[in-house]
C-alpha cells in the first residue's frame, strides 16, 4: 500500500511521538526500521516499503526542510531563480543521506527472508515542484511560471535532480533494496504538451542511470504518475518494468493498452477504505475482474492510505486480495 507504514497505525503514532518530529523519525535508522516493519507484523503483506520521504533529496541539497503541523512540508530556502539553481549541488547519498542507507541495511537485517524491500524516490519533476513552490502547491503557479518564463532554468534544475535521484536510488540498491519506485506525484498537473518534456524524459534519464544488474538479480523498477493515465503508452515505452495507476483509470483498459509491455500496480481508490467491509471486498474483486486472468498485476491503492482509515478496513482489503486473486492469478 502506498504509505504502507504511516499515520493510520496506532503503533506508528507512538513511535512518531517518541521521535518528536517527522524528520527525526526519518533520519533515525532504528526508528525508521521499526515503522517500516510494523505493517508486516500486523498484515499479510508481500513486501516491505522503506520508511522515508521523497523530500530527503532536496533537504540534502540545502533547502531546509521542515514539516509544519496542518500545512505539510515547507522549505526555508526555496528555488526561485537561475542563481538559486546554479548554487545547488548534487548530494552524495553515502554521506549526505547516510541515514537512509543505514536504515535500508538495518531493515534487511531484521526482515524475514524472502520478503522484498522496496526503495523509492520522488521523480525529478515532482521534487522540482516542491522546491520551487516552497512546499506543497495548490495552483502551482510558481513552478509553471518558471516552466513558461524560463524553461532553460527549469531544465537545468531537472538535470541536477535526475542526477541526484539516480545516485540516491543506486545507493539504495547498493545498500540492499530489492525494488525501486519513482513517484511522480505531480506529473498530472502538467499540460499534455509538456508532460513528456518536463517529467517523463527526466524519469527515463533516472532509469537509464540505474545499476539494475546486481550479482544475483536484476532490480525491478516501478514508475507512478498520479493523474498520468493519458500518457500510459508513452510511460510504457520508457523501460520501467511496472507502472503504477491511480484510481481514475480502469486497470483493464491499462492492461489492454500497455499490459504486454509492463506490469501494472494498483489501483483501489483510497477513499474506498472508508466504506463498509463488504463494499471494500466488492471493490477489490471488481479491480481483479477488470485486470482479468494472468500475471503482471500488483494489487495496490491508487494513492496513499489516509491517516484516519481504520486499520481493520486495510486488513479487510488485504485479506480480500488473498481470497479472490487466486482465481485470476493462479496463486
Amino acid at each position: 500500500m502506498m504509505r504502507q507504514a504511516g499515520r493510520y497505525l496506532p503503533e506508528y503514532r507512538r513511535v512518531r511521538e517518541q521521535a518528536g518530529s517527522f524528520m527525526k523519525l526519518c533520519s533515525t535508522p532504528e526508528l525508521a526500521c521499526e515503522v517500516t516493519l510494523q505493517p508486516l507484523a500486523r498484515f499479510r503483506l508481500d513486501a516491505a516499503i522503506l520508511f522515508s520521504d521523497i523530500l530527503t533529496v532536496p533537504d540534502a541539497m540545502g533547502l531546509g526542510l521542515e514539516f509544519v503541523d496542518g500545512e505539510g512540508p515547507r522549505f526555508r530556502n526555496p528555488v526561485r531563480s537561475a542563481a538559486d539553481v546554479h548554487r545547488l549541488s548534487v548530494p552524495d547519498p553515502d554521506s549526505d543521506l547516510r541515514y537512509v542507507m543505514e536504515t535500508v541495511r538495518l531493515i534487511q537485517q531484521n526482515l524475514n527472508a524472502g520478503v522484498p524491500l522496496i526503495g523509492f524516490s520522488g521523480s525529478p519533476w515532482t521534487l522540482a515542484t516542491y522546491m520551487v513552490e516552497g512546499g506543497g502547491g495548490q495552483d502551482f503557479r510558481k513552478i509553471k511560471g518558471l516552466m513558461y518564463e524560463q524553461p532553460a532554468v527549469l531544465h537545468e534544475l531537472l538535470e541536477k535532480l535526475a542526477d541526484a535521484v539516480a545516485l540516491y536510488l543506486n545507493a539504495q540498491i547498493a545498500a540492499g533494496v530489492d525494488v525501486v519506485m519513482v513517484f511522480d506525484t505531480w506529473g498530472g498537473i502538467l499540460p499534455a504538451a509538456h508532460y513528456e518534456e518536463f517529467s517523463l524524459a527526466y524519469a527515463k534519464r533516472v532509469l537509464d542511470s540505474l545499476n539494475r544488474r546486481q550479482a544475483d538479480k536484476i532490480i525491478p523498477t516501478i514508475f507512478f504518475t498520479k493523474g498520468g493515465g493519458q500518457w500510459l503508452d508513452a510511460m510504457a515505452e520508457t523501460g520501467f518494468d511496472a507502472l503504477g495507476l491511480d484510481w481514475t483509470m480502469s486497470v483493464g483498459e491499462a492492461r489492454r493498452r500497455a499490459g504486454h509491455k509492463v506490469a501494472l500496480q494498483g489501483n483501489l481508490d483510497p477513499m474506498a477504505l472508508y466504506a463498509p467491509i463488504d463494499t471494500i471486498r466488492t471493490e477489490v474483486k471488481r479491480i481483479l475482474e477488470q485486470f482479468g486472468h494472468g500475471d503482471g498485476h500488483v494489487f495496490n491503492l491508487g494513492h496513499g492510505i489516509l491517516p484516519d482509515v481504520d486499520p481493520e478496513h486495510a486488513k479487510a482489503m488485504i485479506e480480500a486480495v488473498y481470497e479472490f486473486s487466486p482465481a485470476f492469478h493462479g496463486r
